[in-house]
Parts: C-alpha cells; sequence; structure tokens
C-alpha cells in the first residue's frame, strides 16, 4: 500500500475531514450563533504561512461559543499562529501588559505556545505564536497584532 504524498490538496482535503473549514466559514457560522461582529488583525506575525483554517469548538456545554483560525506553514512546522476568539470571558493568569487603547492585555506561555489574551468588541481574545518562532520580541509581536483588531 501507498503512502499518500502530503500535497497541498490533501492536507487542505484532510483538514476539513477533521473539522476545520475556511476561515469565512468559521467566522460567519461564529457571528450567526453568537450575534457578535467578528473583526481579525490587520497586521500578523512576520512569519510566512502556506494555510489558514477555521474552526468552531464548544466549551462549558455551549455550541460553537469559540472560534479558532489557525494559520500553519506545511512545510515549516514551526510557522503557527492561531486566534482564539470566545464570547464569554474566561480567566488566564500571567503577566499584564497594557495595549496602546489602554485595556490590558495577558501574556502566559503554555508548552507549545506564546499567549496575549485581551478584550476587544465585547470578544475576548486569546491569540499565540508558536514557541519554536517566538524570540525576546514575542510579547511586542503579540501587542502589535492585538492593536491592529479595531
Amino acid at each position: 500500500m501507498a503512502i499518500p504524498r502530503l500535497t497541498d490538496s490533501y492536507f487542505e482535503d484532510h483538514s476539513r475531514r477533521v473539522g476545520y473549514k475556511t476561515v469565512n466559514e468559521a467566522i460567519k457560522e461564529f457571528e450567526k450563533d453568537c450575534n457578535f461582529e467578528v473583526k481579525l488583525p490587520t497586521l500578523m506575525p512576520k512569519i510566512p504561512f502556506t494555510h489558514e483554517f477555521g474552526s468552531l469548538n464548544n466549551e462549558n456545554g455551549i455550541k460553537n461559543n469559540i472560534l479558532e483560525i489557525l494559520y500553519v506553514n506545511r512545510k515549516l512546522k514551526g510557522n503557527q499562529f492561531k486566534i482564539e476568539i470566545r464570547k464569554e470571558e474566561t480567566h488566564f493568569d500571567g503577566e499584564i501588559y497594557r495595549l496602546h487603547d489602554g485595556k490590558n492585555g495577558i501574556y502566559f506561555e503554555d508548552h507549545l505556545f506564546t499567549y496575549l489574551v485581551f478584550e476587544q468588541n465585547n470578544l475576548q481574545y486569546q491569540i499565540g505564536l508558536d514557541k519554536k518562532v517566538a524570540n525576546q520580541d514575542t510579547v511586542k509581536v503579540l501587542i502589535e497584532v492585538a492593536d491592529s483588531i479595531k
């Protein structure tokens, strides 16, 4: 039995089979379910991405209350950036940073990503950058991305 080649179309088909949609499909469904307009950053981390996917997740038994957008580079495994948007606020512990609009963001790390969590447009945003591409300016990069959401 031959092993399938990981072409872009195979990668995209596999992603759909495991529940990912296009970003636009996921945003429209989230906006409909949560009755909020989603704004995405106009500035992204300066690393190359080959694909973007969206998915909807359930938390605390509430259907589709988390929108996840994932930017990946199929050839560079560490080039990952993700955005999670929630209607309900979730508490996070971490270091507090001031955003340009005067609101606070909370910076923290897990074993794979560095994150910044903040409120914008009545939604909670959690943006994360893979630690493999993180550097000493990661907080600055995440704050710049956060500040580009209007």
